[in-house]
């Protein structure tokens, strides 16, 4: 990597990113927009959108922490280019708990647990100490605690780092590290009560004991390609655009394969799973989505979740070309909201439909919130974590 001063590297490119982020909300604005329709259209239609919308964003918002955290933990000239994208992204959990809040004084309208007549279920009522809005709210409290903790300790040490000379490595650089290694246990087993308060509970009547780990797979893949999309239009700016890349989206092209791959086999152990088993609490699901008018979505997810980006992924000089990668990037992004309505759509579809308009307006629209803010906490940084004291050793081998 060729040697920059200290003044070019902790440049804020505030003006080109606050245009980015003026673009994302005109973008997203068309959501927003439909967002008010379905609602006036249809409030509990408008709801089951919106909660596949806020999984979305809240499985970006997770997945940001629990890579910066692992980028802690292992170091690498990959982490160094996308750090400032997951303190951005996991900033915005402030957001994430104000928009929590619908689903939360809605629970009658999208969990059937929550319903007064699911007293004479007795499947629900076998799972009520469990399932009952008290403890749904006080776990969500939990969670949300938890991460924005998390988030506060990493993202404050990181701008003290920014704000004094460069130093050696010593115990101010190792607190993050050694927050890391229990905070990414704090976030496997909160992802996995959080999946099943928040969307496997859904139908009560249903349960994967391997669903925790496939949202904590989608959320790692969610988070990979957002990135890769977000460096890809950093790289015009300085000091992203000094600074050599191709090896950065290299790696960062390596991991997002690994994360579909991860995706893949986290499902087919869990088709696996609940197919040979065979039984009446759990085959519905799987029964349900690759027969009748789901089936085709599955076709989709397959190709274009999997199939295509695996093959293509494969490829050394695709993952070294930012714009080629970006684009595979921004089609990883858009399946993982169809591969959501997946879990969550035929929950509250039966009478032939699939995928709707309104999902994706949802999306969009929640994204009207989410990117301009994430785009003003990345404007209040340096691209690149320059007084980090392994920044240049981790940089040094960088090359295009």
């Amino acid at each position: 990597m060729t040697e920059m001063s200290d003044s070019v590297l902790m440049t804020r490119p505030r003006a080109e990113i606050g245009r980015l982020g003026s673009r994302a909300l005109m973008f997203c604005s068309v959501g927003l927009l439909g967002m008010v329709v379905g609602l006036l259209t249809s409030r509990d239609t408008f709801l089951q959108s919106y909660l596949i919308g806020f999984i979305f964003w809240m499985g970006l918002t997770m997945g940001s922490l629990a890579v910066l955290m692992v980028h802690h933990l292992s170091g690498g000239a990959w982490g160094m280019a996308g750090r400032r994208v997951w303190e951005a992204s996991a900033k915005n959990f402030p957001l994430m708990v104000v928009l929590f809040i619908p689903i939360a004084l809605n629970l009658p309208s999208l969990y059937i647990w929550a319903r007064p007549e699911a007293a004479a279920d007795p499947v629900i009522a076998s799972k009520a100490a469990y399932l009952n809005r008290n403890g749904f709210y006080l776990r969500s409290v939990v969670f949300f605690a938890i991460w924005i903790g998390l988030t506060f300790l990493l993202t404050r040490w990181s701008r003290e780092q920014d704000e004094n000379p460069p130093l050696l490595p010593g115990p101010r650089d190792r607190r993050s590290r050694v927050l890391s290694g229990p905070g990414l246990v704090l976030y496997v087993l909160t992802v996995t009560f959080m999946s099943v308060d928040w969307v496997m509970s859904l139908d009560p009547h249903w349960y994967s004991t391997i669903f925790g780990i496939l949202m904590l797979g989608g959320q790692g893949l969610s988070t990979m390609a957002f990135t890769i999309l977000v460096l890809a239009l950093l790289v015009k700016f300085q000091p992203m655009s000094q600074i050599p890349v191709a090896d950065v989206f290299h790696d960062l092209g390596k991991l997002m394969l690994a994360f579909t791959m991860l995706w893949a086999y986290f499902s087919v152990s869990q088709l696996l799973i609940i197919w040979s088993a065979n039984l009446p609490e759990e085959i519905p699901f799987y029964l349900e989505r690759l027969n009748g008018p789901w089936r085709g979505v599955s076709i989709v997810i397959l190709l274009l979740q999997f199939t295509l980006p695996f093959l293509l992924l494969l490829s050394r000089g695709f993952k070294r070309n930012p714009r080629a990668v970006a684009r595979i990037a921004m089609l990883v992004i858009v399946m993982r909201v169809v591969d959501i309505t997946w879990t969550i759509g035929p929950v509250f579809r039966h009478e032939g439909s699939t995928l709707s308009w309104l999902d994706f307006a949802c999306a969009l629209g929640l994204g009207c919130l989410w990117l301009p803010l994430f785009f003003r906490n990345l404007a209040g940084r340096p691209l690149v974590p320059a007084h980090d004291p392994y920044y240049k050793e981790a940089m040094a081998n960088v090359a295009n």
